[in-house]
């Protein structure tokens, strides 16, 4: 051969080499493989499980690893992981009730929020546990998509909203002109839930009768919530309801889970590019 001349090699000594070079390069083609396959199940069970393929890959690139989503949804279906899949939205708004409205003012002013504290959005939601319901409320900051207050309670009294709003007022301190929106739930009606909104310089908003996704992003919210977490577990008491989905909201939704608005940023890094941003 040719080439075994111009190396001065044997023939034998030139196809020994060939091997050795492929085995070099399957070898190093079957760690990277490995590597990567490594990767997607960290990946996938960092996030409890819920992440399909384009969250996925977004972790996989931050990890150093170039791949398609494509090429992560065939390896994550040839490893058997597939997040888990949302059930059908069930309306649960009491809106049947005398007490004043606030106008739908998201959609007669055409408010898009374009920073933290802007519009927050709030609604009502419920938990079946072994020991009885639970009832959870929600306020979500309509930029950011974080979780600014929730509260707990076996009732769904207006104490309950009132309670998670106090809890998102302490926490954020918002400014005054905050649009708050809602459903025309009866809790959210009420007039000490209204008196709260106007003594720290609110401007309620409703969405219209008999239309819950006007209030979408809370839609949204809950939807997430019980898609990752709490249709995949059977609570046995309300304690231990409460326990996990707070853990869930502040240590991974909040924190860690990617949101397809946010350009798969979660909430809190959303919030610290806006920071960022300004400064």
């Amino acid at each position: 051969m040719k080439m075994c001349k111009v190396l001065k090699v044997s023939r034998s000594g030139y196809h020994q080499w060939i091997r050795r070079r492929n085995r070099s390069e399957w070898s190093e083609k079957t760690r990277k493989q490995k590597e990567l396959e490594e990767a997607i199940v960290r990946s996938f069970q960092q996030s409890y499980e819920t992440y399909g393929s384009p969250r996925v890959q977004r972790d996989l690139l931050d990890w150093g690893f170039e791949v398609s989503v494509r090429k992560v949804a065939k390896m994550m279906h040839a490893l058997g992981l597939k997040a888990s899949q949302p059930k059908k939205f069930i309306v649960t708004t009491d809106a049947n009730h005398d007490s004043p409205v606030y106008p739908n003012v998201l959609k007669d002013k055409k408010v898009k929020a374009d920073r933290p504290n802007q519009v927050w959005v709030a609604d009502l939601t419920y938990i079946w546990t072994k020991e009885s319901w639970l009832y959870q409320a929600s306020i979500i900051d309509a930029y950011t998509k974080k979780n600014v207050g929730t509260a707990f309670a076996t009732h769904m009294r207006k104490e309950l909203p009132m309670e998670a709003l106090q809890l998102a007022i302490d926490a954020e301190q918002p400014p005054p002109g905050l649009i708050h929106h809602s459903d025309r739930g009866s809790q959210y009606c009420s007039n000490d839930y209204r008196k709260l909104l106007a003594s720290n310089k609110m401007l309620g908003s409703m969405s219209r009768k008999g239309n819950p996704y006007d209030n979408a992003i809370m839609e949204s919210f809950f939807a997430t919530l019980k898609k990752d977490w709490i249709y995949r577990q059977k609570y046995k008491t309300v304690t231990e309801a409460i326990q996990a989905i707070h853990h869930y909201l502040y240590a991974f939704y909040n924190t860690r889970r990617r949101h397809s608005a946010l350009g798969y940023l979660s909430p809190k890094q959303y919030e610290q590019h806006y920071k960022e941003s300004v400064t």
